[in-house]
Order: C-alpha cells, then structure tokens, then sequence
C-alpha cells in the first residue's frame, strides 16, 4: 500500500480544478464538507492519488449534492447525514470488482468498473462508468471514467439523461430528502404504466437502500423491462 505521504503529494492536485468546475455548474451542486482524518483515511483506503478527481472527492468531499439532491455523489462520507463513503461495505483486502460513486432518488446506481467488469455482467472495459436504470433494471455503459462524468455532470448533463424520469414538481418533493433516501414509485418505473404516466404514480420516501434491495429482486427475477412489464 502507498502512504497518504504518497496519495497526497502530488505535483497536480485535482482539487482546486474541481472546485472551480463545481462552481460554475450548469447545475446546483452542493458541497459536503469532511475532516481531514475522514478524508485521509478515505484516500488511504482507496489507494488513488489527489492528483485524480476521484482521490479529490474522496479527500475533501464527503460528497456531493447535484441539482436540488437528486443525485449524490459519493466521496469521504457523512454518517451523521446519512450519506456513505466510498468503500463503505467494501472487503479493500479482497478487491474492487466495481465501485459504487453516486446514486439518484430514484435508485439508479452509477459504478466504476473495476478489472473484469463481464464477471459481473457488466457492460464497457475496466475503469469505465456504468449505470443501473430504475426503469430497465439493467445496467449500461457511459463510456466514460470517474473524471469523464463529473464534467458531465457540471455541464448539465443530467437534465437531459432524466428527462423521462421526472415529474413535475420533483424539486419540491425530493427537496426534504436525506442522502440515505430515495423515492420509492408505483407502478414501478420499469412498468408500462409508470412510462406512460410517470405524474399519476404513487411516490413516497423511503430509504435508499430498500430501493437497491427491491430493484435487485426484480432484476434477478424478471429481467429487463420489455420481458418483465406489464
């Protein structure tokens, strides 16, 4: 394992770029700031440098909060807030066959690749985003890295990528949320009632990780959308 000497003495660092990128978000990106025990010990754990944007997050993020917190985008982590960490939950010893960094309310997951994406039936190559859909209960690939998708996002890249999967008056309903909760939404979203009116469905708050529970359930026993909607 590298020191946190080594992590964090780079000629580089990626956050003072970050910092400003974030600031001028096409988005509202909200900031949660950690301690510097917390985001030492979360780049140790995670054995990247400060000089990528992951480390960056990982370091003096405990995460972040895009546009009004329908998605959240992991880094050191706050308990109090119920927001995870990177590597929360993970065996470092045993490896990273993929890394969760950012969930919406809606339960999508985006995770980072780790060295053999296909033996988890995972589209796109090692080091690449991919993306589990609430409404197709599969996942796909971005073609994209860690860094790659921060400037996405900044760009305002999710109000196109959810267009189809919110409804009016979202911002206000999602707005009392903790990190830790998602919007459960029935008919589920990968039904076609859901797609054919999304504004009539029945949403409530629930935690986030009753969502990933649910969705893997559905996922393992009815496949894709197109086989399992009625």
């Amino acid at each position: 394992m590298r020191t946190i000497e080594e992590l964090t003495g780079v000629a580089e660092p990626a956050w003072p770029g970050l910092c400003e990128e974030l600031a001028g978000a096409a988005v509202p990106v909200k900031v949660l700031p950690t301690d510097e025990a917390t985001g030492r010990d979360c780049l140790l754990r995670l054995q990247v440098t400060a000089q990528s944007r992951l480390g960056a997050l990982a370091l003096h993020t405990a995460g972040l909060l895009v546009d009004h917190g329908w998605l959240r985008i992991l880094g050191a982590g706050d308990q109090a807030r119920g927001l995870p960490g990177l590597l929360d939950g993970t065996d470092v010893s045993a490896g990273q066959p993929a890394l969760l960094v950012g969930y919406d309310v809606l339960g999508g997951r985006f995770e980072l690749n780790g060295a053999d994406p296909a033996a988890l039936g995972r589209p796109g190559d090692p080091g690449e985003l991919c993306y589990f859909g609430p409404d197709t209960l599969g996942w796909e690939n971005l073609g994209c890295g860690h860094g790659q998708w921060l400037s996405w996002i900044t760009a305002g890249g999710t109000t196109e990528f959810y267009a189809g999967l919110r409804w009016p008056g979202w911002e206000e309903e999602i707005s009392t949320l903790a990190p830790d909760q998602g919007i459960s939404v029935y008919p589920f979203l990968w039904s076609k009632e859901a797609q054919r009116d999304l504004s009539g469905t029945s949403r409530r708050a629930v935690p986030v990780a009753e969502i990933f529970v649910s969705q893997e359930h559905f996922a393992a026993q009815l496949g894709q959308p197109e086989q399992a909607g009625t």
